[in-house]
């Protein structure tokens, strides 16, 4: 079924091969890596963007490539469109969608189907027309598509998933991957049980900006900020897109003596003009910014709605990490995660968080990772292209 959707593609395979042989002859140092992103908040473009950036500091070419936007317009529609909307307004329905496409087997598998058929011809041509050495895939819908063209044959570049959440992983990995790279050791035992092997998975640095291997101390961060230096500071961050309940994880800040609440608050410029209308000296809102890591580095604490990288991140820089605001769907299941494994605090409600805040700003967190002595993703990528 999955071939014959693009019948008039069946020598795309033969094709392809031919076309990276033909290659090799002129081109034998140079590895041709397409990466498949989504723009589905910052979470899955900005690692496609750093790994783009090492590969090409390695001598390697590097295609970045928005998965939706090459599956056509109905898949942009349906799952980038459509999943902004429905997590600003309708947040109990994306629940509903999540376990009716991660949990229920017969919608998961309807879902897994109806995925290859919206995007698989799109997909198709994209690799046709880059003729990539590997293909690595950012967003786990890109992801499960992929895995699943690969499987039935009807493409033969070496796949990888670079995978930024800690769990919820049904489709961040995939059998069909030849590599699962992932940015938590801890994410390992989910992926082997979902691929049903243990080789193949590798926890690698380089898909968070570089600046968090070596962070700034709090003192020159404030100093480069322009924040008070001995001032309780808490990073707010509602993701690239601002959602989850920012406002009253501010208001539980500015309940402690003296903190300063720096909300991030993405693209979603109400909610800026909303916390800026407080007029209160202690809130600072920020639209989308490009200094994550000296933020992160200031502050002594992180209250996030959407988890990701951006735990990783907080952890880098010895900065405690909450969860609160939007405990929904994957989101939830990382959650467990998270307290399971120590990585971040988990505040159910707003009580729970005004308790919690005064506790953590009373010590400090050491930065217990050492982050550099990972091997890098792009090596890894590299060594499966052979390069």
């Amino acid at each position: 079924m999955l071939c014959r959707l693009g019948r008039r593609h069946s020598h795309g395979r033969g094709q392809a091969r031919h076309q990276r042989l033909e290659r090799s002859g002129t081109e034998s140092a140079t590895a041709r890596v397409l990466i498949v992103t989504a723009d589905i908040g910052a979470g899955h473009d900005l690692p496609a963007k750093l790994l783009a950036a090492s590969l090409e500091d390695r001598g390697a070419e590097a295609v970045v490539v928005d998965g939706l936007a090459a599956g056509g317009r109905a898949v942009t529609a349906l799952v980038r469109s459509g999943t902004e909307t429905v997590l600003h307004r309708l947040p109990w329905l994306f629940e509903t969608q999540y376990w009716l496409i991660s949990t229920f087997a017969p919608t998961r598998r309807l879902a897994q189907h109806l995925g290859v058929w919206l995007a698989g011809r799109g997909l198709r041509r994209l690799i046709a027309g880059v003729r990539p050495d590997v293909i690595v895939s950012t967003y786990p819908g890109t992801t499960e598509v992929l895995g699943r063209l690969r499987g039935s044959g009807c493409i033969d570049v070496p796949l990888v998933s670079a995978i930024t959440d800690l769990a919820a992983l049904r489709y961040w990995a995939h059998p069909a991957m030849a590599l699962h790279l992932i940015i938590h050791a801890e994410s390992a035992e989910e992926v082997a049980g979902i691929i049903g092997r243990h080789n193949g998975i590798r926890h690698v640095r380089g898909l968070v900006r570089p600046q968090f291997e070596r962070p700034l101390s709090r003192t020159e961060a404030r100093m480069a900020l322009g924040l008070p230096e001995r001032a309780p500071v808490v990073l707010v961050s509602g993701g690239g897109w601002g959602i989850g309940d920012v406002e009253a994880a501010a208001g539980e800040v500015l309940r402690v003596a003296d903190a300063v609440a720096v909300c991030l608050c993405g693209n979603n410029d109400a909610l800026r003009r909303g916390l800026e209308a407080r007029g209160d000296e202690r809130l600072r809102p920020l639209g989308f910014t490009e200094r994550m890591p000296e933020w992160m580095a200031a502050a002594d604490v992180l209250v996030h709605s959407t988890a990701g990288l951006t735990v990783l991140e907080a952890q880098l820089c010895g900065t405690h990490a909450v969860s609160f605001g939007w405990g929904i769907a994957h989101v939830r299941v990382n959650n467990r995660a998270y307290r399971r494994f120590g990585l971040a605090h988990v505040a159910a409600s707003r009580a729970e968080l005004g308790d919690l805040l005064p506790r953590l700003l009373a010590q400090e967190r050491p930065r217990s990772l050492d982050y550099s002595a990972l091997p890098a993703a792009a090596d890894a990528v590299l060594e499966l292209a052979g390069r």
